[in-house]
């Protein structure tokens, strides 16, 4: 049997039997590698040299972050602002919902991050207001998943390593799609909202708008400190995640005063926990690289849809529905760390723009992050609302649709991705 064939049964094999993502790729990986004779020795070296660019160290940092913000307070405080302002409309609540996951998201950069911090206070805060619990799970769901497109977006820093694309670039061009995105979900939120006649807050008076701003006003700063310290070319991106750190910690500790010693032993935890997982999987991954490269799968894959594609269309639509499949399975680090090596010359054959492949790219996570039967977003909003998946993923469906049409549009119109870009 072909040892490609192998690697793949071994590794659908290992996921079934619900052996972590990380392990299941590695594991398949060396007995694979070691199937063809290949020398060992160079294997745990790579797996390190792998995880120590210098650009991979902003992802610890974006997670501590995000895990500050959503235990310190910041988060607290920049739902109950928007809330202030917008919260009495028809929608209101669903708006503000969308809208703190955006400005969350430009912060952690983790979907799962962003549901877990603006659900856990807004599904209450949506079924307490008149909205069905199923459509609270499943808005939070579909709008936690932009923590990935817009930057910074720890998936595009790995796309940015892998295929030596400028990350401040790659920020750059999630922006407007991540706008966009969000939204196509804030028109749909007020549309249902009108049609099913959602309840609204009490409209609270100009004094308590402006004082309830000031308070979040130091979380509001916090994305404009990110974005502007890069785009000024003041800091790298790693250096704007620690700065993020030091930022969001001191403000949970001085200002909000909620950084007590229990918790912040919780945040370095869940934070150790969640990049441990990331770098692990980069190190599997790595060595599944060098399977391919020494098998020489790229070269021959390139080739087939060289032979078969017509154009640069088919292939486009051939790798969407790929990356849909793949998405149901797999988390996205993982997707993008096994699939772009192979895809890469084959991008550059058809003239494809990788800038605007990543975004594409993105949007596909962030599909896989709602999807079935591993979407890590539904998972997480399971959870925090106790509820069972089936509930989330049936109200997620609709906005799992909007999305799509997102994408569809940033395949379509490639300048919608790249316009900030030049």
């Amino acid at each position: 049997m072909n040892t490609t064939v192998i690697l793949v049964l071994l590794f659908i094999v290992l996921v079934l039997l619900r052996v972590p993502i990380a392990v299941a790729l590695g594991l398949s990986s060396i007995i694979s590698l070691t199937l063809i004779d290949f020398t060992m020795y160079p294997v745990i070296h790579k797996m390190f040299v792998s995880s120590s660019s210098s650009a991979l160290m902003a992802i610890p940092g974006f997670i501590f972050a995000g895990i500050i913000m959503a235990r310190g307070g910041i988060s607290y405080h920049l739902i109950e602002a928007l809330k202030s302002w917008i919260g009495h409309l028809r929608g209101g609540l669903a708006l503000v919902t969308i809208l703190a996951c955006m400005i969350f998201a430009a912060i952690s950069g983790s979907s799962p991050a962003t549901a877990a911090a603006v659900g856990g206070v807004m599904i209450p805060g949506m079924v307490e207001a008149g909205y069905s619990k199923r459509y609270s799970m499943g808005l939070v769901a579909a709008a936690g998943t932009l923590g990935i497109l817009l930057p910074p977006s720890i998936p595009l820093i790995i796309y940015g390593v892998v295929s030596e694309q400028s990350i401040g670039k790659l920020f750059a061009a999630g922006i407007i799609p991540g706008i966009l995105l969000g939204v196509i979900l804030m028109v749909a939120a007020v549309v249902n909202a009108r049609i099913k006649n959602y309840g609204q807050l009490p409209k609270q008076d100009m004094s308590e708008r402006l004082r309830k701003t000031r308070k979040a006003s130091w979380g509001f700063f916090l994305p404009i400190l990110i974005l502007a310290g890069i785009y000024s070319g003041a800091v790298t991106p790693t250096e704007a995640s620690f700065v993020a750190v030091l930022y969001s910690f001191l403000i949970s500790t001085l200002i909000y005063k909620e950084m007590k010693m229990p918790v912040f032993r919780k945040v370095v935890k869940e934070s150790i926990n969640i990049t441990a997982m990331i770098f692990l999987i980069i190190s599997a991954a790595t060595i599944f690289g060098m399977f391919l490269t020494t098998e020489q799968v790229p070269q021959d894959l390139a080739y087939w849809i060289q032979s078969t594609s017509t154009n640069k269309w088919v292939f486009i639509i051939s790798i969407n529905i790929l990356f849909f499949v793949l998405g149901m399975f797999l988390d996205a680090v993982s997707i993008i760390l096994i699939t772009l090596p192979i895809l890469l010359p084959i991008l550059i054959l058809f003239d494809i723009n990788l800038i605007h492949f990543a975004i594409i790219m993105t949007i596909n996570m962030e599909l896989g992050m709602i999807t079935p039967p591993v979407g890590l977003n539904l998972f997480v909003v399971s959870g925090i609302s106790k509820e069972r998946i089936g509930e989330v993923v049936y109200g997620v469906l609709p906005f799992f649709g909007l999305l799509f049409i997102g994408l569809v549009m940033v395949i379509i119109f490639p300048e919608l991705s790249l316009f900030l870009t030049r």
